[in-house]
C-alpha cells in the first residue's frame, strides 16, 4: 500500500466508480489487476491490537449483554440452545416476546366478562403459565369441581402466591444495559470525530447496529418477567394439586381431594417433552412461547369457557344443584357456598352452558388467534431489519473516500 501511495506503480488507479484514473496519494480505488500485483494473493495476517480494539469496542458488550436473556430450563444444555437461537434468530426471539405481550392482554380481555368467584386468579394464574407446557383436562368433573367448589378456593389463591415471584429489573441487568449504551454511544462518537479520511469505521458501526435488537428483547422480557424456573413452575403446581376437590357422584357426599380420586388434574404441566416434535413445548425458556401458542391458547379458552358458563348460571341465580338460590350477604363474597356445591355431573353440566357440549366446545378455535400472530410476525420482522437494515445502509452508502491500510 506504501509502495502505491509512493508512486512505485505508475498504473492501475480508479476511482469509486471503476473510471481509470492517476495514481497518486488521492486515489480513492486501484484496479483488481494492480492489487494482485502490488499486494500479493495471500491472507492479509490479523493485527491483535486492531482487532481486539474493535471487538471490545463494538462487540463484546452485546455479548455480554446476552446474559440478561431469561433462562429457566433444567439442562444446561437447552438453555445453551435458546441462548445460541435467540443470537442466531432475533426474528424468533422478537416473535415470542410479542406473543407473550399480546396473549397477556387477551387474558385480561377474555375473563372480563366474567364474575365467578377466582375468576381474576384464574387469568393471572393462565397468563404466568405462559412458559410451560400447560394441560387442561375438560373431560369429566375435574375441571368444573375446580371451579364451582368452594373448597377449591384455596387452591386458586395458593397457585397465585407460588407464581409470584419476578425475573424483573435489578442492577446488574441496569448496569448491563447502561455499560451497552454508553459504549455504543462513545464508540460512535470517536469513530466520527476521528480523521475521516482514514479512520472511520462504518464496518464497527454497522455490526453494533446489526445488535442493536437485542436491548429492546431484554428490556421487554424484564418488564414482563416471564414465570420460566422450569423446577419451580412444576413444584408451584404439584403442591397446589394437593389441595384440589373434585365433587362427589351421588347426592350427600361431600367432595374429596382429587389426589385420592383420579389419577390426574384439571390443570397440570407436562412432566417432560416426551415426542421430540413437541420438544420446545416442553421448554420453558421464553423463546420457545412460539412452540406453545397455539396449545396455550386452547387450553386457556377451555377454561375461560367454564367460567363463562358458570357466570352465566350464576347472574341467573341458579344453583348448581337446582336448588333455592341463596343470596349472600356479604359483599366480599358475591355468591354464597350453597349455591355452589352439587354431584360431580351437576357441576360438569353447569360449566357447559345450556346446548353446548363438549365435542363443540373443542371445535371452537379462541378470538383473535390468527391476527395476534401477524402483528407478533410484523413486529419481529421490523425490529430484525430495523437493525439490520440500519447496518446495511451504513455501508452501503458510506462513500469512498481513498484507501486506508
Amino acid at each position: 500500500m506504501n509502495d502505491i501511495r509512493n508512486g512505485t506503480w505508475t498504473s492501475g488507479g480508479t476511482d469509486h466508480q471503476g473510471r481509470p484514473a492517476p495514481l497518486n496519494a488521492s486515489t480513492t480505488a486501484i484496479s483488481y489487476h494492480l492489487c494482485r500485483e502490488a499486494c500479493g494473493t495471500g491472507p492479509e495476517p490479523i493485527q491483535w491490537s486492531v482487532f481486539s480494539q474493535q471487538f471490545s469496542s463494538w462487540l463484546l458488550p452485546w455479548l455480554a449483554l446476552v446474559s440478561q436473556l431469561p433462562f429457566g430450563a433444567n439442562d444446561k444444555l437447552e438453555n445453551l440452545t435458546a441462548t445460541l437461537l435467540t443470537v442466531g434468530s432475533p426474528t424468533l426471539a422478537a416473535y415470542s416476546l410479542a406473543l407473550t405481550l399480546l396473549n397477556g392482554r387477551w387474558v385480561a380481555k377474555r375473563f372480563s366478562s366474567c364474575n365467578y368467584p377466582n375468576t381474576r386468579n384464574a387469568a393471572r394464574i393462565l397468563n404466568r403459565l405462559q412458559q410451560s407446557p400447560l394441560r387442561v383436562v375438560s373431560e369429566g368433573p375435574l375441571l368444573a369441581s375446580l371451579i364451582v367448589l368452594p373448597e377449591n378456593n384455596k387452591w386458586w389463591a395458593e397457585l397465585v402466591d407460588w407464581l409470584d415471584y419476578t425475573y424483573t429489573w435489578s442492577i446488574s441487568a441496569a448496569a448491563s444495559i447502561a455499560w451497552v449504551i454508553v459504549t455504543y454511544i462513545f464508540a460512535v462518537t470517536y469513530s466520527v470525530t476521528s480523521n475521516p479520511t482514514n479512520s472511520i469505521n462504518t464496518t464497527g458501526q454497522a455490526v453494533a447496529s446489526v445488535w442493536m435488537w437485542l436491548i429492546p428483547i431484554v428490556v421487554g422480557w424484564l418488564l414482563i418477567s416471564p414465570k420460566c424456573d422450569s423446577v419451580r413452575l412444576h413444584k408451584a403446581v404439584k403442591r397446589a394439586n394437593q389441595v384440589a376437590y373434585v365433587a362427589g357422584f351421588t347426592p350427600g357426599d361431600k367432595p374429596t381431594l382429587a389426589k385420592d380420586k383420579a389419577s390426574e388434574y384439571a390443570i397440570s404441566l407436562a412432566l417432560g417433552p416426551g415426542d421430540l416434535l413437541r420438544h420446545d413445548e416442553g421448554c420453558t425458556v421464553p423463546i420457545f412461547n412460539y412452540a406453545r401458542f397455539l396449545f396455550w391458547v386452547q387450553a386457556v379458552e377451555t377454561v375461560a369457557s367454564a367460567f363463562d358458563a358458570a357466570s352465566e348460571s350464576a347472574r341467573e341465580h341458579r344453583a348448581v344443584d337446582n336448588g333455592y338460590w341463596v343470596t349472600e350477604k356479604r359483599p366480599s363474597s358475591p355468591i354464597h357456598n350453597r349455591n355452589r356445591t352439587g354431584t360431580a355431573f351437576q357441576v360438569e353440566r353447569y360449566c357447559l352452558g345450556r346446548g353446548e357440549s363438549r365435542s363443540a366446545r373443542r371445535r371452537t378455535w379462541p378470538s383473535e388467534v390468527w391476527s395476534r400472530m401477524f402483528i407478533a410476525s410484523v413486529i419481529a420482522i421490523l425490529l430484525q431489519w430495523s437493525t439490520a437494515g440500519a447496518a446495511v445502509m451504513a455501508q452501503w452508502f458510506t462513500p469512498t473516500t481513498g484507501m486506508s491500510s
